[in-house]
């Protein structure tokens, strides 16, 4: 099967990329003209510890942090977040804690549960949300009534790429956004111009990659 040509953007700090395609593309709910490529940043240490160290640099300094709630299978760069928020060479809210790492089970498509044993982790404790990309937010905003439903609070919302400033009252904070990208476009499925004008798409997307049409 061939693959998506991906073009690779470097920031000005070391193993920090933004890489893409561009294309039609089709996600869950919207049409969008880039497919932004995160598996390696969610898989590769090097590039997991730079997203998470470009995350904390919100938060470290105001924001306390008990748990990480990692969604989209973020768990790597989750664990880096936590090293980061709880580094002791640095002044922080978070110095010399111990804090929770988890990920979410879904039932009934998109509905999230915590079992007796990992409800002590959300349950009174200050819970970052983690992301692979806030777009409609109806993951991140899932998440949200989730840790709220188990008694949580919710310290607030990270992804390595996002279009909304918001999502559910909470901001949200990314590494990259729509400013970095020439053009960047999402529409709703039934009011996409380029289906309107005939282009044929190009891949289906989701957190996990890509399949070729």
């Amino acid at each position: 099967m061939s693959e998506l040509q991906t073009f690779k953007f470097e920031t000005k700090k070391k193993n920090l990329f933004l890489r893409v395609a561009t294309g039609h593309f089709v996600t869950g709910n919207s049409h969008t003209n880039y497919y932004i490529d995160v598996v390696a940043q969610k898989s590769r240490l090097s590039e997991a510890r730079a997203v998470a160290d470009e995350l904390c640099s919100y938060y470290y300094a105001d924001t306390v942090v008990d748990t990480i709630l990692c969604l989209d299978g973020t768990e790597v760069i989750g664990a880096c977040f936590a090293e980061s928020l709880s580094a002791a060479n640095i002044v922080n809210m978070n110095a010399h804690k111990s804090i929770y790492v988890v990920t979410p089970e879904l039932i009934g498509g998109n509905q999230i549960i915590f079992r007796d044993n990992i409800v002590p982790m959300i349950k009174d404790k200050n819970v970052m949300i983690l992301a692979v990309s806030v777009a409609s937010g109806k993951t991140a905003s899932s998440a949200v009534e989730a840790v709220q439903y188990y008694g949580g609070r919710v310290s607030g919302i990270s992804s390595i790429f996002s279009t909304a400033k918001e999502c559910a009252g909470f901001p949200v904070r990314s590494v990259f956004d729509p400013n970095d990208l020439e053009n960047y476009r999402i529409y709703p499925s039934h009011e996409c111009p380029l289906c309107k004008s005939g282009r044929k798409i190009d891949a289906l997307i989701n957190s996990h990659g890509f399949s070729k049409l």
